[in-house]
C-alpha cells in the first residue's frame, strides 16, 4: 500500500496533464460533426490503457461510435473486475454561460473546469491511473477488464448488442462504475442505486401552416397553448404525477431505508442558495433527498414552437414541441413507463390538435444490495482512505446500461463515484475537484484488494 501512495505522489502531475489532454477533445456524441473527434478520443483512450499496462486493447466498431475494450489477465483463478465508463460528453451549450472555453480546461481554485471533467472522463480516468498504479507496483490482486463506450450521453443505443455479442469476452465477477457523485470529501457516500429513465418527444400540430395571429387568433387552437395545458395537467396541487397507473409498480422504501438516507447531511438554506431559488418544489410528503433518490419524477426538458428569433412576429404557430422525461425507481421498467406516458399524452389531447409522441431512449433502475460482497468491498475501500464508512444513498441520475449488465452478464454493479452534485454535470462550467480526482485514484486499488479478499473467503 505504501508503494501505491509513493507511485501516485510521484506521478500526480503527469496523471493530471494526461486528463487535461483528454478533456481537450470535443467528443460530443450527440452531434455528427464531431465524428472524427469521437474516433480521436477512442484512440487516445486506447493509447492510455496500453501505457497503463493492459495486455490487450481493441477498438470495436458499432453501428454508432466505437467501444474501447482492454484487459489484463494475471491469473484465471483470480476474480475479475470489469470497469465501465464513457468517453463521450454532453454538448456544451449554452456557450455564453461558460467562464472559460469548455474544451480548453482551466484549473482554478483547485478545480478542473471543462466539459467531461467529471462526467465521465475525469472519473473513468481515475480507474486507468489506479490500474497503472497497481501494475507498476506489482500489486494487482485481480484480473481487470475495461469497457469504455462512446454513446452513453445519447442513451447507449448500440452497447446492448455489443454486450450480448461479446458476452464471453466480458465475463467477470463485478462491474465497477465511477459515473456518480458522493456527498463530499468530509461525508463520503456510495450510491446504492440509480433511477431508470423514460424519455419521449411530443409534437402537437394545429393548423396546416403558421397563421396570422390577428386574422386567425381566437378561432383556431394555438398548439403552444394546448401543449402547455397538457403538460400542466401532468401534476396535481401536491406535485403528484396524475398519469393513471404511474405509481403502481413503485417499490416503496421502508422506514429503515428512509432513516438511513436521512443521515446524509443536508442544509436546505445552503441548497436553495446554491441553486438561486427562494423555495423548493416537489412531491408532498417527502424530503428533498427522498424526492431526488427514492421517488419517480416527470420533467419537461425542453419546449419550443412559433417564433423565437429577434424582434416580434405575430404568428399563431402550426406546431409545438416538448421533450419530456421520467426518472424511474425500482420495479418500474422503462418499456412499460414509456408506453404509459405516450398513451396518456395521446389520450388527453383535445380534438382540435393532432398529437404525436415518440420514444428517444430509456433504461431501467438499478439497486446494489448493501450486504453484498461487492458493496462491502467498496465500503471498506472508502473507509480506508476517508477514515469513516460511507453513507449509502440513492442517486437521482440514470445509468441505463447497469440493468442490462445484470440481465445479460449476471453481474452486480458497484457505483464508486467521486464527483459532487455541484459539479455542474450537463451544465456550463462543469468541474471536477482535484482532491476528488486524486482521492479516487487512491481509493480504487483498495477496492481490488478487499474484493479479492472477500471473494476468496
Amino acid at each position: 500500500m505504501q508503494a501505491w501512495k509513493e507511485f501516485q505522489k510521484d506521478n500526480k502531475d503527469r496523471f493530471l496533464n494526461e486528463l487535461l489532454e483528454l478533456l481537450r477533445i470535443p467528443s460530443i456524441s450527440a452531434r455528427s460533426e464531431h465524428r472524427e473527434d469521437m474516433s480521436r478520443c477512442a484512440n487516445a483512450v486506447k493509447e492510455r490503457l496500453l501505457q497503463a499496462g493492459a495486455d490487450k486493447v481493441e477498438i470495436f466498431p458499432t453501428a454508432g461510435y466505437p467501444v474501447v475494450y482492454a484487459e489484463k489477465i494475471t491469473d484465471p483463478l483470480k476474480p475479475t473486475v470489469l470497469v465501465y465508463g464513457h468517453y463521450d460528453v454532453q454538448p456544451p451549450d449554452p456557450l455564453n454561460l461558460w467562464n472559460s472555453p469548455p474544451f480548453d480546461p482551466v484549473i482554478k481554485d483547485e478545480k478542473i473546469f471543462a466539459r467531461g471533467a467529471c462526467d465521465d472522463k475525469g472519473q473513468f480516468y481515475m480507474h486507468i491511473k489506479a490500474f497503472e498504479t497497481m501494475v507498476k507496483t506489482n500489486s494487482l490482486p485481480a484480473n481487470v477488464k475495461f469497457i469504455i463506450e462512446g454513446e452513453e450521453e445519447v442513451g447507449s443505443p448500440n452497447l446492448g448488442a455489443f454486450i450480448k455479442e461479446k458476452k464471453d469476452m466480458l465475463k467477470a465477477d463485478v462491474i465497477l462504475i465511477s459515473d456518480t457523485a458522493m456527498l463530499s470529501l468530509q461525508n463520503p457516500s456510495i450510491d446504492v442505486g440509480v433511477r431508470g429513465l423514460t424519455y419521449i418527444e411530443v409534437e402537437v400540430t394545429g393548423p396546416n401552416r403558421d397563421l396570422h395571429s390577428g386574422v386567425y387568433g381566437g378561432a383556431v387552437a394555438n398548439p403552444i397553448t394546448i401543449l402547455a395545458k397538457m403538460i400542466a395537467s401532468l401534476h396535481d396541487e401536491n406535485n403528484h404525477i396524475t398519469i393513471p397507473g404511474f405509481y403502481d409498480d413503485v417499490l416503496e422504501s421502508n422506514e429503515a431505508e428512509r432513516a438511513e438516507m436521512g443521515k446524509a447531511p443536508y442544509d436546505e438554506e445552503e441548497y436553495k442558495q446554491d441553486l438561486g431559488v427562494k423555495e423548493l418544489w416537489g412531491e408532498k410528503g417527502y424530503t428533498t433527498n427522498e424526492r431526488t433518490g427514492l421517488r419517480p419524477t416527470l420533467e419537461v426538458n425542453g419546449i419550443w414552437g412559433g417564433y423565437t428569433g429577434e424582434g416580434a412576429k405575430t404568428v399563431l404557430p402550426s406546431k409545438a414541441f416538448a421533450k419530456i422525461s421520467c426518472r424511474l425507481v425500482p420495479n418500474q421498467t422503462s418499456e412499460k413507463m414509456t408506453k404509459l406516458l405516450i398513451d396518456h399524452i395521446e389520450r388527453i389531447a383535445p380534438p382540435y390538435v393532432t398529437v404525436r409522441a415518440s420514444e428517444h431512449h430509456g433504461g431501467d433502475p438499478y439497486l446494489t444490495p448493501v450486504k453484498s460482497i461487492e458493496y462491502q468491498a467498496a465500503s471498506k475501500a472508502i473507509e480506508a482512505t476517508f477514515g469513516k464508512p460511507p453513507i449509502p444513498v440513492r442517486g437521482g441520475g440514470s445509468i441505463p446500461i447497469t440493468a442490462l449488465f445484470e440481465s445479460v452478464l449476471g453481474l452486480k454493479t458497484v457505483f464508486l463515484g467521486f464527483g459532487l452534485d455541484s459539479d455542474n454535470l450537463h451544465s456550463p462550467n462543469e468541474k471536477f475537484e482535484l482532491a476528488n480526482f486524486y482521492r479516487g485514484i487512491e481509493t480504487i486499488p483498495y477496492f481490488y484488494k478487499y474484493f479479492a479478499e472477500l471473494k476468496g473467503k
